[in-house]
C-alpha cells in the first residue's frame, strides 16, 4: 500500500458519505414509504436504498473492484478479513429519520485487513461532517479530542444499539448500570453520531453488550480512537468489527464503563 493510498481512501470516503447524505436530506421530512425488516422498530425507506446507491457509485469511480459491505440490498454483510473493503451505512438512525428527528447520518469507512484507514460520517440535518484519515479526526475541519473528565459522576454515557423486546431486561440493566455509576445518560438513536459525540467530548462513553453491525460502528470507532479515546470489547481487548460488545470511552473512565458493560451482559 502506497503512502498516498490511505489519503485517497479517506478522501473518497468523505465524497461518498456526502453523496449519500445529499440523497437523504432531499427526502427528509417528506412523505416516506416505510418498510419493516426484522421488527417494529427496524425500518427502511427508499431513501436508504437510494443513498446507498449514491455512495457506491462514488466508491466505484475510483475503486471499482473493492468489496463493499452495506446495510441495504445485496451488498456483503461481513467485513473481509484481508485486503481493502468499504463499509457503508446510507442512513444510520433511520428511525430518527422517518420521524423527522435530525440525528441521522451517512457513514462510510475504508478498511484494509479489517482496520479503518479512512472514514466519514455526514449528518446533513445537523450541518456536521466528521472525518478521520491520515490528518487525524475532525468535525467540519476542526480537530477533535475526547473529554478529560475523570470523575464518573461528572460523566455522561450512552447505551447504544438496540435491545429487542425479548431482551429488555438487558436494556433495563444497561440504564441501571449507567445511572448508578455515572452522572447522566444520553441516547441519540444513531450509533455513529453517538460515537462521534465521544470523539468531540460531548459525552464520555458509549456501551453495549451486543455484537454491533460494522456499518453502525466502524467509522465512529475510528473517530474515537483518533480523538484520543479507547474502544474495547467486553473483556477489555481492542475492539474489532466482529467483537462481542462495544465499550468506547475517553479513556479516563474506561474501567468503570467496562464494569457497567459486564453488568449488562450478566442480565
Amino acid at each position: 500500500m502506497s503512502e498516498r493510498d490511505p489519503q485517497r481512501r479517506a478522501t473518497v470516503a468523505a465524497r461518498a458519505a456526502n453523496a449519500g447524505a445529499d440523497v437523504a436530506i432531499d427526502s427528509f421530512r417528506t412523505a416516506l414509504d416505510v418498510e419493516y425488516k426484522d421488527g417494529k422498530t427496524d425500518v427502511v425507506t427508499q431513501a436508504d436504498k437510494d443513498a446507498q446507491t449514491a455512495v457506491i457509485e462514488v466508491i466505484r469511480e475510483t475503486f471499482p473492484d473493492d468489496p463493499i459491505v452495506g446495510e441495504e440490498d445485496d451488498e456483503l454483510k461481513q467485513v473481509p478479513p484481508e485486503g481493502p473493503a468499504w463499509i457503508v451505512d446510507p442512513i444510520d438512525g433511520t428511525n430518527n429519520y422517518v420521524n423527522g428527528i435530525r440525528s441521522f447520518g451517512t457513514a462510510v469507512a475504508a478498511v484494509r485487513d479489517g482496520e479503518p484507514v479512512g472514514a466519514a460520517t455526514v449528518c446533513p440535518a445537523l450541518s456536521d461532517t466528521y472525518r478521520v484519515g491520515p490528518e487525524g479526526a475532525v468535525r467540519n475541519g476542526e480537530p477533535l479530542s475526547v473529554s478529560d473528565r475523570e470523575d464518573p459522576q461528572a460523566c455522561t454515557v450512552c447505551p447504544t444499539y438496540w435491545w429487542e423486546l425479548d431482551q429488555r431486561e438487558q436494556y433495563a440493566a444497561a440504564t441501571r448500570a449507567i445511572v448508578s455509576r455515572f452522572g447522566d445518560l444520553r441516547r441519540a438513536g444513531c450509533a455513529q453520531l453517538e460515537l462521534a459525540m465521544v470523539a468531540t467530548g460531548a459525552i464520555e462513553g458509549v456501551v453495549t453488550n451486543r455484537r454491533a453491525n460494522p456499518w453502525d460502528t466502524v467509522a465512529g470507532v475510528a473517530l474515537v480512537r483518533e480523538a484520543g479515546g479507547v474502544v474495547t470489547d467486553l473483556e477489555g481487548n481492542r475492539w474489532r468489527h466482529d467483537s462481542q460488545g462495544l465499550v468506547a470511552s475517553n479513556g479516563a473512565i474506561h474501567e468503570e464503563l467496562l464494569a457497567a458493560a459486564r453488568e449488562i451482559d450478566a442480565a
